[in-house]
């Protein structure tokens, strides 16, 4: 092995003692990640061979620890329990986090597919593992790509079954707690606007549109474009903020 620095072996031996990856694996991932932790695991976990690091017989006991006496998924007492012993609480965001990567059609729900096969891509097959992977999941809010996935993927997942729409309640909390890590300074704003002005379900064009308005309008509106293509919701919002005095007239 050619001589590595202090600083790029101790990141070895950290991607090693977190995935159970062999040196020759765990080195090619940091290779082509250039060396950085979090690109290295993505790349590790994004392989096949990854899922084959998995001891399926404890997947079926983390499953069956947290699976409903009389139904055969994992229902709110199991993932209450889950965070207990994630030492999580169960409204962090990071539970949203894990939620997408199991791909999970409802909130506070995981069928056993999506609990084995979202644990299998993770490379987790014990609570050791899984307590190692809460800093790396917490920390893929951080990639605006993933950001983006993670928001688009809550609407569906936190909307009730059948309906097309998402609750107001439901939406205002999802907001909060997304934009509490994007850090979108009219987030209150928003709610307040929706509460006062809305009071209805949120369709997903909404949704969507709302993360690119944040994302590309400052929130002193100087760049708002009145001409552009946003839902109507949102030029009302636009006009509720310069009316109240919370942003000047443009």
């Amino acid at each position: 092995m050619h001589k590595l620095s202090r600083s790029n072996r101790d990141k070895l031996q950290q991607f090693v003692s977190i995935t159970g990856a062999s040196e020759k694996a765990a080195l090619q991932a940091l290779k082509a990640s250039d060396w950085h932790l979090e690109g290295a695991f993505d790349v590790f976990y994004s392989q096949p061979q990854s899922k084959s690091l998995t001891d399926t017989r404890h997947l079926e006991e983390l499953y069956n620890r947290y699976k409903d006496p009389y139904l055969d998924m994992i229902l709110v007492d199991g993932i209450t329990l889950l965070c207990n012993d994630l030492q999580v609480d169960p409204q962090d965001i990071v539970m949203l986090v894990v939620s997408w990567h199991m791909k999970a059609a409802t909130m506070c729900e995981f069928s056993k597919q999506e609990f084995i096969g979202g644990l299998q891509s993770l490379g987790i097959d014990s609570l050791d593992k899984f307590r190692e992977r809460i800093s790396f999941m917490r920390a893929e809010l951080k990639d605006e790509q993933k950001f983006r996935e993670i928001y688009n993927f809550a609407f569906a997942w936190a909307k009730e079954k059948g309906q097309k729409s998402l609750a107001l309640d439901t939406a205002i909390g999802m907001w909060q707690l997304l934009f509490a890590e994007k850090q979108w300074p009219l987030v209150d704003h928003w709610c307040q606007f929706l509460q006062a002005k809305h009071n209805k379900a949120i369709s997903r064009d909404t949704w969507s549109q709302l993360l690119e308005f944040a994302r590309t309008v400052d929130p002193a509106l100087s760049n708002y474009d009145a001409e552009g293509a946003w839902p109507y919701l949102i030029d009302e919002f636009v006009e509720y903020l310069t009316e109240n005095g919370i942003v000047q007239n443009r």
